[in-house]
């Protein structure tokens, strides 16, 4: 069983910069992603990396703007975004995936366990 617990999610302006961590319990070594949810809207990808941190992918949408690493000496994942957007308002998960995401790290289905999320409000 795995336990994932976000944080560092606030309220802030745009052009401003956050920091999400999504910290684990049980083993540690999944591939990981990032997804986010708006009010009236499905639950997106943002970005995912590898068990090692070696692979990485992001969403066109942030691509360039956020960037996704992991610790896994500290069990945890980290979501740095940077140039935020008002379209950046969402909760934001957390998610590992036991078998890994192989090619098609947006598949919401590919990931086992969940965190309960945390908001990130942008302002205009």
């Amino acid at each position: 069983q795995v336990q994932l617990v976000e944080s560092g999610g606030g309220l802030v302006q745009a052009g401003a910069s956050l920091g999400l961590s999504c910290a684990a319990s049980g083993r540690t070594s999944y591939a990981m992603g990032w997804f986010r949810q708006a009010p009236g809207k499905e639950r997106e990808f943002v970005a995912a990396i590898s068990g090692s941190g070696g692979v990485k992918y992001s969403a066109g949408s942030v691509s360039g703007r956020f960037t996704i690493s992991r610790d896994n000496d500290k069990n945890t994942v980290y979501l740095q975004m940077n140039s935020l957007k008002p379209e950046d308002t969402a909760v934001y998960y957390c998610a590992a995936a036991i078998l890994g995401f192989g090619p098609r790290p947006e598949i919401i289905g590919a990931y086992d366990y969940w965190g309960q999320g945390t908001q990130v409000t942008v302002s205009s």
